[in-house]
């Protein structure tokens, strides 16, 4: 069964499951890009990911999709498997859905109406700096021009646009501002990939675990914050 691509639009801090049900949440979510080995895929998900992304595009972190289902293999139900693809030909995408089967298709907005997604796949669409769209739908990733690069994106785009859709933060992230993007943005998760690899292309474990754990202690204050001021 076959479904074009589409979204619908919302507000706020609500999240919106793949069924479409709503929940109140104030935990961020945690993309991990670029997966292309064990000890990566491993260790995001010991961390707390709540997604691995795996890219079928030009890049060192590129992967089949035949090796992408071979590293997902142990990954959890809970965590989403996210197939992350570029202007895809169709013969790709076909391929990447079928082998693959991800849980999230990752691509630019515009690729999204030439793609038939599969039953149970959940459409993420890219838009990047500059080209922040009038009318958001539900969900989207949010960065800069060109992805992979460590470029961080425009803040303050991404913080107009957060405040209207459940946006996923990504570009130039690291453990050592995604704290200070987290405060700014206000965004309902965030994405890294070149921010937690020891050399390009090639993921650090340990960068993994700290970066995750730098967004929980945001997490963790929110919490307690919130539980303060419901005493109050």
């Amino acid at each position: 069964m076959t479904q074009r691509a589409r979204s619908g639009a919302t507000s706020g801090r609500a999240d919106i499951d793949d069924a479409g049900a709503t929940a109140r949440t104030d935990r961020v979510f945690v993309k991990i890009c670029g997966i292309n080995s064990a000890a990566a895929a491993a260790a995001a998900v010991e961390a707390g990911a709540d997604a691995l992304g795996f890219v079928f595009a030009e890049s060192p972190r590129e992967v089949t999709p035949e090796r992408a289902l071979e590293l997902a293999a142990h990954v959890p139900a809970g965590v989403k498997r996210v197939a992350v693809l570029r202007h895809p030909p169709r013969a790709l995408w076909q391929r990447v859905l079928d082998v693959f089967a991800p849980d999230w298709l990752q691509t630019d907005a515009e690729d999204l109406a030439e793609i038939e997604l599969r039953s149970g796949c959940v459409a993420l669409p890219v838009y990047r700096d500059g080209r922040a769209p009038q009318s958001p739908p539900a969900r989207l990733l949010f960065e800069g021009a060109k992805s992979g690069s460590g470029r961080t994106a425009d803040w303050q785009q991404a913080g107009a646009l957060a405040s209207r859709t459940q946006l996923i933060l990504a570009g130039g992230l690291d453990a050592s501002n995604v704290a200070d993007a987290i405060r700014r943005v206000r965004p309902w998760g965030v994405d890294v990939s070149s921010g937690v690899e020891k050399r390009r292309g090639e993921k650090d474990p340990r960068m993994i675990h700290e970066f995750i754990a730098r967004v929980r202690v945001l997490d963790a204050g929110a919490e307690t914050g919130a539980r303060k001021e419901k005493k109050g």
